[in-house]
């Protein structure tokens, strides 16, 4: 099948001087593509935010002494910016809490792209790369931000429970990665086959990819007449998330 990267086309080494960054982050190498062009038809901030809010789980590479790392963890975007958390005993969350270089991927797969060929066959999807830094949101900022997490994984749910307790607050290290530059990619095409593969006996098209959530599984514990809430009913009937 065909290996074209995700999020991102292939870029060429850095300049030796800085380019000025369009209010977009488009405009430096790292994130201006140079070949597939016509797989990033849609560099509005408004596409990317879209890609992000029904997007659960981000990719979060970075380098520690020299050597690669990647964490995935759940997100929610908070206006310009993605919101990250996790336990404050995580040596990685700190570390990022100190605002190392940051490189975010998020994707969106909605489809097989079956070709008359394997060379040509692919699949359709939407992907974004993201530069930036993490810092840590401040404590008077805290109990919001949580607050929007729960409801981007589960709408609703946050007016459905109690409050955060101090010692959970206190076991929480709560980021913000800056959106200072950024790649969206869209691939969406049927397959292109050559002519001769046209012609021959192979079936080609699109196998959709479905998603969503399939079923609401009570815990052990649960007391008898608790009924399913709102926001995990809405859940079961939304297929996007």
């Amino acid at each position: 099948m065909s290996a074209e990267p995700v999020g991102m086309g292939d870029t060429g080494p850095e300049p030796a001087g800085p380019e000025p960054t369009s209010p977009a982050g488009q405009s430096r190498p790292r994130t201006k593509p140079t070949r597939v062009t016509e797989k990033f038809p849609e560099q509005e901030r408004a596409a990317l935010d879209a890609l992000l809010d029904v997007s659960m789980l981000g990719h979060f590479a970075f380098v520690v002494d020299g050597e690669p790392r990647i964490l995935p963890i759940a997100i929610a975007r908070d206006g310009d910016s993605v919101l990250l958390h996790g336990s404050t005993g995580s040596p990685w969350l700190r570390l990022l809490g100190t605002g190392v270089a940051v490189a975010m991927s998020v994707v969106e797969l909605s489809a097989i792209v079956v070709a008359r060929s394997a060379f040509e066959s692919s699949m359709t999807y939407r992907s974004a790369v993201i530069f930036g830094r993490c810092s840590v949101v401040p404590a008077d900022d805290k109990v919001r931000s949580l607050d929007v997490v729960t409801d981007s994984l589960i709408p609703g749910r946050v007016a459905e429970v109690r409050g955060h307790r101090a010692k959970e607050l206190a076991a929480t290290l709560v980021l913000r990665l800056s959106v200072d530059e950024w790649s969206l990619k869209v691939s969406d095409a049927w397959p292109e086959d050559e002519a001769d593969d046209v012609a021959g006996p192979a079936w080609a098209g699109m196998v959709p990819l479905a998603t969503g959530f399939t079923a609401a599984l009570p815990t052990h514990d649960l007391r008898d007449g608790i009924e399913l809430p709102p926001s995990v009913q809405a859940l079961l009937g939304n297929p996007a998330r």
